[in-house]
């Protein structure tokens, strides 16, 4: 019989801790940590938190009575890490020093690798992180923008999307790798990404204003206003790019970020609301048209994910304005436990060769 693997995930965020015990691709258990806010804001750097989110941890396992004993691997979100390759990387000690003092970007998902590596050092076992935020496979001519100055990176959701890749892949009995695929994360940032035979060759940047507009973001806005706006001494820095992850989008327009609330308006007859709506069902469709040409029009489906892909309509507004160039595939929600335990169990049962996190990016600039 075929060994079953016992795998145990972690994916810190501003205010929680997922964690989740796999037995091979079977969740057992999985709980949702809470940590106390104004606790977390004593700490002066995000690893500050290491000794206070494994304490909340390891009390939450025991009142469960889950043990950690035996676990094969222990994988960790992942972040703050250099542009990288997708994949499942070992936690070395430049992963681990990367991640401990957020290298490339501040945020509570750089402590996964951390605590990964603590608990498979105390239990044995291994540690990973897979498809960090950091994963950068763009195309060099994908990169180029009208200022020699200026260069596009990839920032969206490469967990989810290439897992969802994957299981799309399984379901019509393909790989991953021999399929070019468009797939839209639609939440609370919205990526639309080309895969190319298991790469993400283009995508829009979820971080810093590229793309459709979503609940909480921005999205691409005409450069002269934006300049008009940093120049008007109405707003601060600081004011300008939240506009970007925060404070843009749905939540700017309609001064909520709740998509249940906008239908809801639009049901009791809120024209703006209606409209708002309907440019982000547009801006969706017109991005997703742009990513297939990056794909030549060679593309084998078009996946629609993320949480807001449980909305039926938009979905079918979705694949009517897009269905003539692939077929259409919903797959809502989020995936990013199952994407963690997935990538390790991958690589344990030598499906997949692990990468080497060497710390050198995979794109700093271009050579003139």
């Amino acid at each position: 019989m075929s060994k079953t693997y016992k795998l145990f995930t972690i994916n810190p965020g501003s205010t929680s801790t997922k964690i989740a015990m796999f037995e091979n691709d079977q969740r057992v258990f999985a709980t949702t940590v809470s940590h106390d806010a104004a606790k977390l804001k004593e700490f002066a750097e995000i690893s500050d938190q290491f000794d206070y989110r494994k304490e909340t941890i390891l009390n939450a396992l025991a009142e469960q009575n889950i043990s950690l004993e035996g676990t094969d691997a222990f994988v960790g979100r992942g972040g703050g890490l250099v542009g990288l390759e997708g994949g499942t990387y070992p936690v070395n000690e430049i992963l681990l020093h990367h991640a401990r003092i957020g290298f490339t970007i501040k945020h509570p998902a750089t402590l996964g690798s951390q605590l990964a590596h603590d608990f498979a050092g105390t239990y044995g076992g291994k540690a990973y992180v897979v498809n960090p935020p950091d994963v950068d496979e763009l195309e060099l001519v994908a990169r180029v923008t009208g200022l020699a100055g200026v260069a596009r990176e990839s920032r969206g959701h490469p967990l989810n999307q290439k897992e969802i890749g994957h299981r799309y892949a399984r379901s019509i009995g393909k790989n991953y790798e021999d399929l070019n695929l468009v797939i839209s994360h639609i939440g609370g940032g919205v990526s639309v990404t080309a895969h190319k035979k298991g790469r993400m060759v283009d995508s829009n940047d979820v971080v810093n204003g590229d793309g459709p507009m979503a609940p909480t973001r921005a999205g691409s806005i005409p450069c002269k206003d934006i300049i008009n706006m940093c120049f008007s001494g109405q707003y601060t820095k600081k004011q300008m790019m939240d506009f970007l992850t925060k404070n843009g989008g749905i939540v700017d327009h309609l001064g909520t970020s709740d998509m249940l609330e906008v239908i809801e308006r639009i049901k009791n007859g809120d024209q703006y609301a209606a409209l708002i709506y309907d440019a982000l069902i547009y801006q969706i469709g017109k991005f997703i048209g742009a990513y297939a040409a990056a794909l030549h029009g060679q593309v084998d489906a078009i996946i629609l994910t993320g949480g807001i892909a449980r909305d039926e309509n938009l979905v079918a507004r979705v694949t009517e304005m897009v269905s003539f160039i692939a077929p259409v595939k919903a797959m809502p929600g989020e995936f990013e436990m199952e994407a963690l335990a997935a990538g390790a169990l991958r690589v344990l049962r030598g499906q997949e060769t692990p990468k080497e996190y060497t710390g050198v990016p995979v794109w700093s600039e271009f050579d003139r």
